[in-house]
């Protein structure tokens, strides 16, 4: 259940606008900066994919034990997380999942749960709209998902480092108040109406996922009807914007393994074009 429910809170202007998008196909990059005297990695995760299309090559595993701590979007390693998300993970405002929809988009999403999740919507009358697309990517993948981030975290524990987070809980669920819940909710129906269309973007995102192709897989998701849909600047952008003096001061204190979602990396306003604009040598690793 905490693997889980960690996983499904992973789902970050124009004074950039001179940055240049990497050119580059990779998943894994060499981070460096003067001053630092190691250098540090960034890796892109796609939070939840299927057994069978998940790897973690030796190449990275050798690159994450050159480094002394990994550092994910948020601490997953954090023994208080689980108590943390339950504090934060309901709405607002005491709304509730009745008073978004229609008696009949209620009664159709709590059959659709029922029948093809497997899970009750009631324990989810109160918590924000988002944490639903969770158990309902068991029904778009038909797996049980697996996840980078906590095969990262087990990696760290066996060589002894500590896993820190770029940002915190707390501001991660904060994007999803700034969100109309409505906007959320329809967009779960949305997927659930289109299911085989759902899955067929899914399928095209993975494989180039696996082809490191981050530029286009920023492109489809810029493009999804399932994903950010006008809520680019906050979930995305002005998260990016925010990481980087976060990631030079953790890279300055000693050499980091950083994991975040491969959609941050690519586009002229991702993460390694802002790094390269912020003065880091950002180099691809094959």
């Amino acid at each position: 259940m905490k693997r889980s429910l960690l996983s499904i809170f992973l789902f970050a202007t124009s004074l950039f606008a001179s940055a240049q998008a990497p050119t580059e196909n990779s998943l894994l990059w060499e981070i460096t900066s003067p001053g630092q005297a190691k250098p540090s990695y960034l890796f892109g995760t796609i939070h939840l994919i299927c057994p069978a299309d998940f790897s973690l090559s030796d190449s990275l595993k050798a690159t994450l034990a050159r480094t002394q701590q990994v550092a994910l979007e948020i601490d997953m390693d954090d023994p208080g997380m689980m108590a943390g998300m339950m504090k934060s993970m309901n709405m607002t405002d005491g709304n509730e999942l009745k008073k978004l929809v229609t008696e009949q988009e209620y009664a159709r999403l709590a059959k659709f749960y029922k029948d093809s999740v497997g899970v009750g919507i009631a324990m989810f009358e109160k918590a924000k709209p988002f944490i639903l697309m969770g158990p309902l990517f068991n029904a778009v993948l038909a797996c049980q998902p697996q996840s980078y981030e906590m095969s990262l975290v087990e990696l760290a524990a066996n060589q002894k480092s500590e896993v820190i987070g770029i940002e915190t809980l707390d501001e991660q669920m904060a994007i999803f108040d700034t969100i109309p819940y409505k906007e959320q909710v329809k967009t779960i129906i949305s997927m659930i109406d289109s299911l085989p269309q759902a899955r067929k973007e899914f399928s095209n995102l993975v494989a180039l996922y696996k082809s490191q192709k981050i530029n286009d897989l920023y492109n489809l998701m810029m493009a999804s009807n399932y994903g950010m849909d006008g809520n680019e600047e906050v979930m995305l952008f002005s998260r990016n914007l925010k990481w980087v003096p976060r990631i030079r001061k953790i890279a300055t204190e000693k050499p980091t393994f950083f994991a975040v979602g491969a959609g941050h990396l690519g586009g002229d306003r991702g993460i390694i074009s802002l790094l390269r604009k912020d003065g880091f040598t950002v180099r691809a690793i094959n």
